[in-house]
């Protein structure tokens, strides 16, 4: 069994999915390192022909390529692929997103050896049009602080580019399936932190993130879906005064954003008076959350 398994979720980007493709393609030691490349079609309305084309000109590159009868959003997906996978490492990486470093593999598969406790890598992200790191890419809220800083233990992960410990979800279980879009990192993250893993951020592995501006829900959705399920992280894992915080700033957030979507307010509001009754309280120590100066507040 080689160390590595890629998983990627695709929909409606053929033209990134190809890309990505033909980047993986090149990486140094993938046929020493990689045991497949998971790719999930979720249900796109466009044709992938040339994806499919591509894998199918290339058979020495372990690609399995996947349809879904149904749009699985980003959780259910990553599960579904989760589910296929073999390798004791499981690399996520968004479709619209490239390995700028040649050399990304061997230093993930090296971070993982070294470290036993090591249940999450985070990477360096650069917006792929500007060369600009992307702040809300970075796995830390103290990005002028830690911006230039190589390495550091953190409390969750950006979902754009991420390796994960098989371990981790075979004792803490998948990402949450009732997340469509939006902070399925945060839960996945406070359930790892809390069975004793921890999270931890390199530059030795360099992201382009193309970020696309289409995708799987319009604005209001994906904002009022953040909100919602931000505070249900927080519900779930933290003291009830950051349920509170949680829930107040990200409404005003989602107000402004809105520019005044009070129906979407209410709605949303609504959603989260019900989180109590469809959601279990189970509080994480807060220990290596205040050790690497999390922001718990909101």
């Amino acid at each position: 069994m080689k160390p590595l398994s890629f998983v990627i979720i695709t929909y409606n980007r053929p033209e990134d999915a190809l890309d990505l493709a033909k980047n993986i393609s090149q990486l140094e030691k993938l046929d020493q390192l990689v045991e497949e490349v998971i790719i999930v079609n979720n249900k796109s309305t466009v044709s992938y022909k040339p994806v499919e084309d591509f894998i199918s000109a290339h058979p020495a590159i372990p690609f399995r390529y996947f349809l879904t009868e149904e749009n699985l959003g980003v959780s259910r997906g990553r599960n579904y692929a989760i589910r296929k996978s073999h390798a004791p490492t499981l690399l996520f990486l968004d479709d619209d997103a490239l390995i700028r470093n040649n050399d990304a593999l061997p230093a993930i598969v090296d971070a993982f050896n070294k470290n036993p406790a090591l249940g999450i890598a985070a990477f360096k992200i650069y917006y792929y049009s500007t060369g600009e790191m992307q702040v809300n890419a970075f796995p830390h809220k103290r990005f002028p602080e830690r911006k230039d800083w190589p390495s550091f233990d953190t409390y969750y992960f950006s979902g754009a580019a991420h390796a994960i410990r098989r371990t981790v979800f075979d004792e803490v279980g998948y990402y949450p399936e009732n997340f469509f879009y939006g902070m399925e990192e945060y839960d996945l993250s406070f359930r790892a932190l809390d069975a004793g893993y921890i999270i931890r951020y390199t530059d030795e592995v360099v992201i382009l993130h193309k970020e696309s501006p289409t995708g799987r829900l319009t604005p209001r959705e994906k904002r009022k879906g953040m909100w919602l399920n931000k505070t249900t992280v927080a519900w779930k894992y933290l003291p009830l005064r950051y349920f509170v915080s949680t829930a107040l700033i990200w409404s005003l957030w989602y107000l402004l954003k809105s520019k005044g979507d009070l129906g979407g307010y209410f709605k949303g509001w609504a959603a989260i008076l019900r989180i109590a009754r469809t959601e279990k309280r189970r509080p994480v120590s807060l220990a290596y959350l205040k050790k690497v100066k999390a922001r718990l507040a909101y």
